[in-house]
């Protein structure tokens, strides 16, 4: 018995209407919360949003809450090490994998594999060594110590190298032919061939330096180098010594923070799906 297209279709587009509702609506609460007194929001929640978003927002961005920074210096922070880290992986990842791949010296293999089963170790495993070593080389409370530790990528090694391996050796040969070295074959030749890796990989490690969490929290104690994740829950806390909690401050600071990945995300989707579904690169 055949179905009813019209009938399949109709159930896929509720059920993805559906889905959009229950991911949108996180969202639309922390908008309704952040347009709103924070009297407004005891008792019965608001399912309208209020008229309060632009003063919250202005408030948290030029003041923010005693005891924390405004949240434009968390904003910042959080730029500066999700750009630091992301740049840092992308520049060392591709240039490992293109060794690996294109050069050959004694355990090459050896240390690729040495690379790659890091990805079996978990993160926590390693913060403690890694904080010791930061520690050691008194990067605490800098803005190297947030970003020089998490540069290493051995899944983005392992993604250059996958993909490089797909390359025709007819490039390489051409190339030998033209007299090009590897400096200019891989500048001439690897890297515009990669650019829509290196624009998937691009938005998922901005998107993973971004949100860090417990890194920041274990090497910065000075308020100054605060990120935008840490400092939200520096602003739970010090809400907690109001009267009333100031959920509408913090909401305001979690629709900022959300914007710099929106905007990433948004500016290289294209790149970002051809990079991760196109396999005629």
């Amino acid at each position: 018995m055949k179905s009813d297209p019209l009938r399949s279709a109709g159930l896929r587009h509720a059920l993805l209407i559906l889905m959009a509702v229950v991911v949108a609506l996180p969202l639309y609460l922390a908008v309704v919360a952040a347009s709103h007194t924070p009297q407004a929001l005891l008792g019965h929640f608001p399912l309208l949003p209020g008229d309060m978003l632009l003063d919250n927002l202005r408030t948290v961005l030029s003041v923010g809450l005693p005891g924390t920074i405004p949240v434009w210096r968390m904003l910042l922070n959080s730029l500066v090490m999700a750009l630091g880290i992301t740049l840092g992986k992308l520049f060392i990842s591709i240039l490992s994998a293109y060794a690996v791949v294109y050069f050959r010296f004694p355990l090459r293999m050896a240390a690729f594999w040495l690379i790659f089963f890091t990805l079996m170790m978990p993160i926590e495993v390693r913060f403690f060594p890694t904080y010791q070593v930061t520690a050691n080389l008194h990067l605490l409370n800098s803005y190297s110590g947030l970003i020089l530790p998490l540069i290493a990528s051995a899944t983005a090694t392992f993604l250059f190298r996958q993909f490089f391996m797909t390359l025709p050796r007819s490039l390489v040969d051409a190339a030998r032919i033209d007299g090009a070295g590897p400096i200019r074959f891989f500048i001439d030749m690897v890297l515009p061939l990669s650019r829509t890796n290196i624009a998937a990989l691009f938005v998922l490690v901005f998107v993973y330096g971004w949100n860090q969490y417990l890194w920041p929290l274990l090497t910065t104690t000075d308020a100054g180098y605060t990120t935008v994740v840490m400092g939200m829950q520096g602003m739970i806390n010090a809400g907690a010594s109001f009267a009333l909690p100031r959920w509408d401050l913090i909401m305001a600071t979690a629709l900022l923070a959300l914007l710099p990945p929106v905007i990433v995300v948004l500016l290289m989707q294209r790149w970002f799906i051809k990079g991760l579904t196109d396999s005629d690169k």
